[in-house]
């Protein structure tokens, strides 16, 4: 039977690659778990899995560090959140890898790829995947984007600075964008297509031309009985219509 160790250090997702990955490979066993690098390298040298699932972002030792250090004494697969550059990276070297988070459609072509591999001797980081690791390490350390932390709306005749993350939804209509938060309704000028490209899109997706939703306030999808789909926001009566064109930001959920 096939073992493993998981090494990230938010416990949410070790708990849910850890239950991705006995669905589509049950007869894999995990054996351990890390919340580092350092705990990673250190369970490998004890328990001697034949797979290490390594986080490439954590405190301390990252995956990549880790990687190094472990060489050839365990397969090594990194888990990240970088889809195109991780995926350029990686198809070349000889690692393997998880996007996050991880959905079982690509997690069973890495299970299907890792188990052909399983058949041969580990693999070390080559120099060729350390440098390219070295490189999407400097992609991730670089500035992160700097969005709307405030939102200055007019409530009737006052000016009120909002939070953007107590905001629930924008929706535009013609002249203007309303802000909706749980407990007021305020109006401001900018048009939805400026605040999208402002504002964090890990917390506002755009479902619709004119509306952008805050993805904590969404309690779920439902359908209307002309087909189309429709957002349901926590503790509101309100639906909002998602186009087709963004249909697949719901994939995930």
């Amino acid at each position: 039977m096939p073992t493993a160790i998981i090494a990230d250090d938010e416990r949410l997702m070790r708990d849910q690659l850890r239950m991705r990955l006995s669905q589509v490979w049950p007869e894999l066993e995990i054996i351990g778990e890390a919340k580092n690098g350092d705990e990673a390298i250190a369970l490998v040298a004890e328990l001697k899995p034949d797979l290490t699932f390594l986080d490439i972002r954590m405190p301390g030792k990252t995956g990549m560090d880790a990687a190094r250090a472990i060489g050839a004494d365990s397969n090594i697969v990194f888990v990240t959140a970088y889809d195109q550059y991780a995926v350029e990276a990686f198809e070349r070297g000889a690692v393997d890898y998880v996007l996050k988070p991880p959905e079982p459609e690509r997690l069973q072509i890495t299970v299907d790829r890792l188990k052909a591999r399983l058949d041969k001797p580990k693999a070390a980081v080559n120099d060729s995947v350390t440098a390219m690791l070295s490189q999407l390490a400097e992609k991730m350390a670089a500035p992160k984007p700097t969005y709307l932390q405030w939102i200055q709306a007019s409530i009737g005749q006052d000016l009120r600075m909002i939070p953007v993350e107590e905001i629930l939804f924008f929706r535009s209509d013609e002249k203007y964008t309303c802000v909706q938060t749980e407990k007021f309704e305020a109006l401001i000028r900018k048009p939805v297509r400026d605040l999208a490209e402002e504002l964090d899109p890990a917390l506002f997706w755009q479902i619709h031309r004119a509306t952008l939703v805050n993805v904590n306030a969404i309690e779920g999808v439902t359908r209307d009985i002309r087909g189309r789909h429709l957002v349901l926001i926590k503790g509101k009566p309100d639906k909002l219509e998602v186009s087709r064109s963004f249909l697949h930001l719901f994939k995930q959920m």
